[in-house]
């Protein structure tokens, strides 16, 4: 029997990915909001690709404001960005 792979969707792009290919944003129950390496920090999650254009996508349409139903502050979007382009990926072609 085939263990079964965690699919998360993409708040940018809304396309689905196996969990492990996304980055995590968490909303701790104190209400910061923070980028989770680990992806074992309690809190809400939501996921979104290692793209510079789906992080542009989910700015836009503010996905992860909806994903929190809070505010996400600059800070974390900076963060994002170090990260994708730390990882290498750029642009979806």
């Amino acid at each position: 029997m085939q263990k079964r792979v965690p699919v998360r969707m993409c708040v940018g792009c809304r396309e689905s990915f196996p969990k492990k290919e996304l980055l995590r944003i968490v909303r701790s129950p104190d209400g910061e909001i923070a980028l989770d390496l680990t992806g074992k920090r309690s809190g809400r999650g939501a996921y979104i690709c290692r793209s510079t254009d789906c992080l542009a996508k989910a700015r836009k349409n503010r996905g992860l404001e909806r994903a929190f139903g809070a505010a996400v502050e600059d800070e974390v979007f900076g963060k994002l960005a170090l990260e994708i382009e730390a990882s290498g990926v750029q642009q979806d072609d």
